[in-house]
């Protein structure tokens, strides 16, 4: 791999553990747009550039994951009761969504995104948070909402944090619980997105680039999830120094900003 590609995805690695561990947002919001891109320069499938960025960011976020779980688990701070009632519709829901998502075109894929992320990215510059309203649902309820969060966790390559957190929230639960409980959750998340993309990868007739593992990138992932790890501390420790508030609303306009990029490459390439 030439070294403006190494750079690049070290870069991207960096960036994408800061922004992670400052505002407890990040992955696949900044990776899946930078990646697109970064694989239709590198002149990878077109067709295929969107799916191959979303199974590289999952893998990605499976270390920052893990690093983030343990963190709160210092902390008390995970409600393992509810990990354990979503965790089995999550791993039905984001390997189907990851079979899905290699049925629909890279344009499907890049608006879907779109749309997601500008929900997202409203959400950060109108601080809106739902009300406590409602006590934590039954097995069917939990069943029906980890389905949901693991299936649009996997079309759009996050942790699942944007959906979890203002569902915890919403049922009562005490917003640094509702955090924890959403990084634990980001695991397995992270780990059956990641192969359910391998598994669609593998059974494609399409032809993917040199160390591929179905859809995920490895150099692309490995070199990403290396620096993200050790930025993330980074990125927390200064979360008490810098106006976080202000922060929030740049980082969604970049998330609409990036989000917008790939399209338009998506759409020219």
């Amino acid at each position: 791999m030439a070294i403006e590609w190494i750079t690049a995805y070290l870069l991207l690695g960096a960036a994408v553990g800061f922004f992670a561990g400052l505002l407890g947002v990040g992955g696949g919001g900044i990776m899946v747009p930078v990646l697109t891109a970064l694989f239709l320069a590198q002149q990878f499938p077109a067709e295929l550039s969107v799916h191959m960025a979303l199974a590289t960011s999952m893998a990605a976020i499976i270390v920052t994951s893990f690093s983030s779980m343990r963190s709160h688990q210092r902390h008390g701070a995970i409600l393992w009761p509810v990990v354990w009632k979503l965790t089995p519709a999550i791993l039905i829901g984001t390997v189907a969504a990851a079979y899905l998502a290699a049925a629909l075109s890279s344009l499907a894929l890049a608006i879907f995104f779109c749309c997601f992320m500008s929900y997202v990215a409203i959400q950060m510059l109108l601080n809106i948070k739902p009300k406590a309203s409602r006590q934590l649902p039954g097995v069917i309820g939990f069943s029906g909402v980890g389905l949901v969060i693991g299936a649009v966790s996997a079309l759009v390559a996050i942790g699942g944090g944007s959906l979890t957190v203002p569902f915890l929230t919403w049922c009562n639960v005490k917003i640094q619980q509702a955090i924890g409980t959403s990084a634990a959750v980001g695991l397995p998340i992270a780990i059956s997105g990641t192969l359910g993309y391998f598994l669609a990868g593998a059974s494609t007739e399409a032809v993917l680039p040199d160390y591929s593992l179905g859809y995920v990138y490895l150099p692309a992932m490995l070199l990403i999830a290396a620096v993200s790890y050790f930025t993330a501390p980074l990125g927390a420790a200064l979360a008490h120094r810098l106006p976080v508030a202000t922060l929030k609303k740049v980082f969604a306009a970049l998330l609409i900003a990036l989000s917008a990029k790939m399209l338009h490459s998506v759409l020219t390439s």
